[in-house]
């Protein structure tokens, strides 16, 4: 047996096993998988990870310069925002296949003080020449793959904007001093991870050799980056130096914005259309968050276009009537539970949730409990399982389903600082390495693919349909959980495309509801179903149940399932921080 498998079994007890062991990884396989599944980042390796413990204040972000990058700015008493600001800055440097400045994010802030939950919308946006038709080639959508390169798939970011507009607010710190340490790490250089240089070498963007700024990055002298390199990015440092003295303005308008226009519309690949003005009149939104209460505990998320706050809380709360911790978090009794309801779940989220602005339609419908208790009738413990259809939350709602490739591929941050204050942002450029355009030392997104490729559906309008200004739905789930008594007790997020969903609902119900703590939570066996196949984490035990899931009536496949989990626990007056082993990250605090 596998000291991975190991690990597994013995999710319940605390884990005292070595954090330094890297299980090796066939990359040719990854690659394979990563296009027959859907998955935003080929898997890259497995490190066995234990939970860390501060006192004051934690840092939990996927790479360790970012996380020592934040735990700097909370030394020199900075707020959780002030260190998410620093922490974005840095993985747009060192993750940047991931997120960056050139994408957008989702941020939940909890000022502790006034004990008020804050949420802040930074999704980007649709440029103004768009239409329904956007991605429809003759008379047929294009091929995902075929849109995602080029500048025909840029929204307009706004993670640079979001932070500035929460920092307003919750910063404590100087805006211009929260990018230091990311600048001087640009000029002087980072050394290049092993995950990083796994996906170069993967070669699977399509189009990141085709541009020129990219292919000098990524593949100096024609070769892939590597493992362990020191690799400066001058331009970068240039770009954030510019952030730090004039704000999102650097960015949004004048000579960079300028740059990303031009970017995007002579792109050799999917030209763009996007214009001055669309960078320009971005503008974040604070929007209410989505709560609601399971086991006497508050579950709070992002509201739409976000879905990640309304299917979180709905696979949770069609759970509730059941007693899961009499059975085991890898056992088939709760897989064949946990799938109906995630099935239920995603068939709400693909007919129902867009960006509510466009859409009128009130998430609190969703999550209404009189909607969720009919939607759980029928989930049983031996019930063969099927695909679910939508419900029906809102009367006479004319709206038709639409589906979208949603491979977010993305990056969380859980941050707590010392006067309790708490960050939870997912911030994303969409696949990996975004469009594959490169702009002053950052990639642009490609996260217009999260719209629904056809308009309409059955000659029904789709809700998640391309439109100008509008915002793409998104998986992403930043989440805070609250005791009856108001407190902060868990931060929590990931990566991982539309999986995301799926990701954070089973971390929840193994702290809520097996008892364990974040990381051994966090290094539960994956399962996920998104009303189509159950899929089962390759190499764990949970594996070992296709064939009693295939007998309930479960089209099994076992795979690679690549979260990037990261959180927060607060638990016996201590922090405890959890980092998904599955990727690169680390929790770091005092």
């Amino acid at each position: 047996m596998s000291r991975r498998s190991v690990l597994f079994r013995a999710s319940l007890v605390p884990l005292v096993i070595s954090s330094c062991l890297v299980f090796g990884v066939n990359v040719g396989a990854s690659a394979k998988q990563s296009t027959e599944v859907g998955e935003p980042e080929a898997a890259t390796g497995y490190v066995e990870k234990k939970a860390f413990e501060a006192k004051e204040y934690m840092v939990v972000a996927a790479n360790p310069y970012a996380s020592w990058a934040g735990k700097n700015i909370l030394e020199k008493g900075g707020s959780a925002l002030d260190a998410a600001v620093a922490v974005q800055s840095m993985l747009s440097l060192v993750e940047p296949q991931s997120s960056g400045i050139g994408g957008g994010a989702f941020i939940l802030y909890w000022d502790n003080k006034n004990k008020v939950l804050h949420t802040f919308d930074g999704r980007e946006t649709a440029p103004r020449a768009v239409n329904a038709h956007w991605f429809i080639k003759g008379n047929q959508p294009m091929r995902w793959i075929d849109a995602v390169v080029g500048g025909k798939s840029v929204g307009v970011p706004g993670a640079v904007k979001a932070l500035e507009m929460a920092h307003r607010d919750f910063g404590k710190l100087p805006w211009n001093s929260l990018f230091n340490d990311t600048i001087q790490t640009a000029e002087e250089g980072f050394k290049v991870s092993p995950r990083l240089a796994k996906l170069v070498a993967l070669d699977y963007h399509p189009g990141l050799k085709t541009f020129a700024s990219s292919s000098v990055y990524f593949y100096p002298a024609g070769m892939p980056l590597q493992e362990g390199v020191i690799k400066k990015n001058r331009k970068l440092a240039k770009t954030l130096r510019g952030i730090a003295e004039k704000g999102s303005d650097y960015l949004l308008k004048g000579e960079v914005a300028q740059k990303i226009v031009d970017a995007v519309n002579t792109a050799e690949i999917n030209p763009g259309s996007m214009t001055l003005e669309d960078l320009a009149n971005y503008e974040p939104i604070k929007r209410e968050p989505v709560c609601g209460l399971y086991h006497e505990k508050r579950i709070c998320g992002m509201a739409p276009p976000s879905s990640g706050g309304v299917n979180v809380y709905q696979i949770l709360k069609m759970l509730e009537g059941f007693n899961l911790s009499q059975y085991g978090p890898d056992s088939v009794e709760f897989v064949n539970l946990y799938t109906q309801a995630s099935a239920k779940s995603y068939a709400d989220r693909e007919k129902f949730i867009a960006d509510s602005d466009y859409t009128n339609l009130p998430f609190a419908a969703m999550i209404n409990t009189a909607y969720l208790e009919r939607r759980a009738q029928g989930i049983e413990v031996d019930k063969k399982w099927r695909r679910a259809r939508a419900g029906e939350p809102y009367a006479d709602a004319q709206i038709a389903l639409g589906r979208s490739m949603e491979l977010a591929n993305t990056s969380h941050v859980s941050i707590v600082d010392k006067e309790g204050n708490a960050v939870s942002m997912t911030t994303s450029i969409e696949f990996m390495f975004g469009s594959g355009l490169m702009v002053e030392g950052f990639l642009l997104n490609n996260q217009l693919t999260d719209f629904s490729f056809s308009p309409t559906e059955d000659r029904f309008p789709v809700p998640n349909r391309v439109e100008p200004g509008k915002r793409p739905r998104s998986a992403m789930s930043p989440t805070m959980v609250f005791d009856k008594s108001g407190n902060l007790e868990v931060v929590l997020g990931s990566p991982g495309g539309s999986r995301i969903v799926s990701y954070v609902a089973q971390t929840l119900i193994g702290v809520l509801d097996f008892g364990l703590d974040i990381q051994q939570a966090i290094n539960l066996p994956k399962v996920t179903n998104r009303n189509d196949y159950t899929a089962l984490e390759k190499g764990t035990p949970i594996a070992g149940l296709e064939g009693l899931l295939s007998e309930l009536g479960h089209n099994v496949k076992v795979v690679d399932l690549n979260s990037g989990l990261h959180g927060i626990q607060f638990k016996s007056g201590k922090l405890i921080g959890g980092a998904d082993p599955r990727r690169e990250g680390i929790a770091v605090g005092r």
